[in-house]
C-alpha cells in the first residue's frame, strides 16, 4: 500500500512542505529511504521500527521504501520520524488510522515510542502557516515555542501511542492554548546596571547614543578601565524588543539548538560575546549544516567582542557584510543559506600590547612597531563601519569611592526610547527603523545642516581626511544626537560632538 503523510523541511530560517510518501510492498524485507536524505534521516529506520514494536504495533516484515519529495532538496535532522512511523501504520487497515492526510507531523522517535523535541520547530510553523497549513501535530517538549503562534492548530504530543489513538479517534488531544506575547514580555531584572558604575561619563553619553540610533560603537582604554562593564551594561538601556523581533530572534536560536524551552521565546535583546580564539565558522556561521554563527545569534541585540584586535584579522573582515548589510550569507558547496545579523557591534581594546599607550601617569613598554603591528590587525574598512569611537580613562579613587548615586539605566533609557519612537515615525514608510541603518537618500533627506554646521563638518573632514562613508556615520549620530535633544534640525553643537567620536581615527591609525 501507498501512503502520504505531510511534514516539513527547513532550509535557513525559512520552512517548507515536505511529502513524506511510504511505500510497503511484498518482497524482500528491506527498508530505503530516498529525496536526499542525509544520515540522521537514514538511521530513522532504526529508530522507527523500534519505535513502532515498542509501541505494541504490528510492523511489516515487508519492503518499505521511504521518499522525502521534493527529491532535489537535501533534507536534514531527525523531525521527520514521526511522519514516516505514522505513513508505515497507516499502509496496514487494522489500524484503522484515519484523517492522517490533514494533519502535519514533525518529531523525533525515541525507542520506547516517545516523541522527542527537535530543532526549528518555530521558523517550521510559521512558513507552514504561510503557506496555508493549519493543524500540526508536534513533540509536547517544542509546546512553549509554538504557543506564540496564532492561526494554527497545534497538538502536542508525548507518545507515538497517544498520535495513533488521536488518529483512531479514541483519544482526545486539547489544541495549545495561545499565549500572548506582552503578557511574558516583562522588565526582568538586570544584573548589571549603569547605576553601578562609577564615573566614566563620556562612555556612557556615547553609549546611550548607540543604543538610541543602533550605532556600533568602539571603546579603547586601558585594562581594568570597565571596558567590559560598560558593554554589559548596554543591553538594559536598549528598547524592548517587539513581537516580530522576538519572533525573529527565537527563530534563529531554535534553529541553532540552543532556545530555552521552559521559556519559549526569546524577549530579552540577546548580548553575544564570543572569546577572541572563536573560529570564523562559529563567529558568522556556516559548517556541514550551514549553521547560524555569533552574528546571527545577535540578530537585534549585541555582539560584544573584547579584545577586538586578539582576534584573527580574517575573522574581524568577516563582519564587514553584516555590519553594512545587517545579514550574513553562508556560502557552501551544498547551499546558499542567508540570515539575519541586524546587530550592535560593541567593541572593546586596549591602545597598545601592554595597554598603557597614552595613559597618563603609566609607562608603555611596547615599542612603536609594536604598537603599530597591534593596531593594524583592524582595517580601515571595518573602522570606517563603526560609528563611534571613544577613549575609556581610568577611574579615579574619588570617583570609585564617591556616594554620588549614579544615573540609573532606566532613565536613560525613557531617552532611548523617546529618540527611537521620533526615528519610527521618521522612518513609518520604509524598512528602516533606526538612523544608522538610513541609506544615502534617507541621509541627504534627513540630515540637512545649516550654514555653520556645514563648515563646521567641512573643516573636520578635510582635517580628520575621512571616507565618505565616514562622513555619512557622522551625520547619522548627529541625527541620533538631535533626536535625544528632542530637536527638528541638526545643529552644529549635535555635529561637534559627532565628530568628537571619530577624532580617535587619526590619534591611533594615521
Amino acid at each position: 500500500m501507498l501512503s502520504k503523510i505531510k511534514s516539513l523541511g527547513l532550509k535557513g530560517i525559512d520552512g517548507y512542505a515536505v511529502d513524506v510518501e511510504i511505500d510497503v510492498g511484498n518482497g524482500i524485507p528491506k527498508f530505503d529511504i530516498v529525496g536526499l536524505a542525509d544520515t540522521a534521516i537514514k538511521e530513522a529506520k532504526e529508530r522507527v521500527r523500534s519505535a513502532i514494536r515498542n509501541s505494541v504495533y504490528s510492523y511489516p516484515i515487508k519492503r518499505i521504501t521511504v521518499n522525502l519529495a521534493p527529491a532535489d532538496i537535501k533534507k536534514e535532522g531527525s523531525l521527520y520520524d514521526l511522519a514516516i512511523a505514522i505513513g508505515i501504520l497507516s499502509c496496514d487497515c487494522e489500524n484503522n488510522i484515519k484523517n492522517e492526510k490533514d494533519y502535519v507531523f514533525i518529531g523525533e522517535l525515541s525507542f520506547d515510542g516517545g516523541v522527542r523535541k527537535v530543532k526549528g520547530v518555530l521558523p517550521l510553523l510559521i512558513s507552514a502557516r504561510n503557506l496555508g497549513i493549519k493543524k500540526f501535530i508536534i513533540p509536547f517538549d517544542n509546546s512553549k515555542e509554538a504557543s506564540f503562534i496564532s492561526g494554527i492548530d497545534i497538538y502536542p504530543v508525548k507518545t507515538l501511542s497517544e498520535v495513533v489513538e488521536f488518529l483512531q479517534g479514541n483519544r482526545v488531544i486539547n489544541k495549545l492554548e495561545i499565549v500572548d506575547y506582552k503578557s511574558v514580555l516583562k522588565n526582568e531584572y538586570q544584573c548589571m546596571d549603569f547605576c553601578f558604575v562609577k564615573g566614566q561619563m563620556r562612555a556612557k553619553r556615547a553609549l546611550e547614543i548607540a543604543a538610541a540610533g543602533g550605532h556600533n560603537l568602539l571603546m579603547i582604554g586601558p585594562p581594568g578601565s570597565g571596558k567590559s562593564m560598560l558593554a554589559k551594561c548596554f543591553p538594559s538601556i536598549l528598547p524592548d524588543l517587539t513581537f516580530e523581533e522576538a519572533l525573529e530572534i527565537t527563530k534563529i536560536h531554535s534553529i541553532a539548538g540552543e532556545l530555552d524551552l521552559k521559556k519559549g521565546i526569546i524577549c530579552q535583546r540577546p548580548f553575544r560575546s564570543p572569546h577572541h580564539t572563536a573560529s570564523t565558522v562559529s563567529l558568522i556561521g556556516g559548517g556541514n549544516n550551514s549553521k547560524p554563527g555569533e552574528v546571527s545569534l545577535a540578530d537585534h541585540g549585541v555582539l560584544f567582542l573584547d579584545e577586538f584586535p586578539e582576534y584573527s584579522k580574517h575573522t574581524i573582515e568577516t563582519l564587514r557584510q553584516p555590519l553594512e548589510d545587517g545579514n550574513i550569507t553562508v556560502a557552501r558547496a551544498n547551499s546558499t543559506i542567508t540570515y539575519p545579523a541586524n546587530f550592535t557591534l560593541i567593541a572593546s581594546m586596549n591602545p597598545c600590547p601592554c595597554g598603557n599607550y597614552g595613559v597618563k601617569d603609566r609607562e608603555c613598554k611596547c615599542t612603536p612597531s609594536q604598537v603599530n603591528k597591534y593596531l593594524s590587525k583592524i582595517s580601515g574598512p571595518i573602522m570606517d563601519r563603526i560609528d563611534i569611537h571613544i577613549e575609556v580613562d581610568n577611574v579615579t579613587y574619588d570617583q570609585l569611592k564617591s556616594e554620588n548615586e549614579e544615573e540609573k539605566s532606566s532613565e536613560i533609557k525613557k531617552r532611548v526610547d523617546n529618540a527611537r519612537k521620533i526615528q519610527l515615525n521618521r522612518f513609518c514608510n520604509d524598512k528602516n527603523f533606526c538612523n544608522a541603518k538610513m541609506n544615502s537618500a534617507q541621509v541627504k533627506k534627513f540630515c540637512n545642516l545649516d550654514q555653520s554646521s556645514e563648515l563646521l563638518l567641512r573643516t573636520a573632514f578635510q582635517k580628520l581626511k575621512l571616507s565618505a562613508r565616514a562622513h555619512d556615520r557622522i551625520l547619522k549620530v548627529a541625527r541620533t544626537i538631535a533626536d535625544l535633544d528632542n530637536s527638528e534640525k541638526i545643529n552644529s553643537n549635535h555635529i561637534a560632538e559627532a565628530i568628537s567620536y571619530r577624532s580617535m581615527d587619526n590619534k591611533y591609525w594615521e
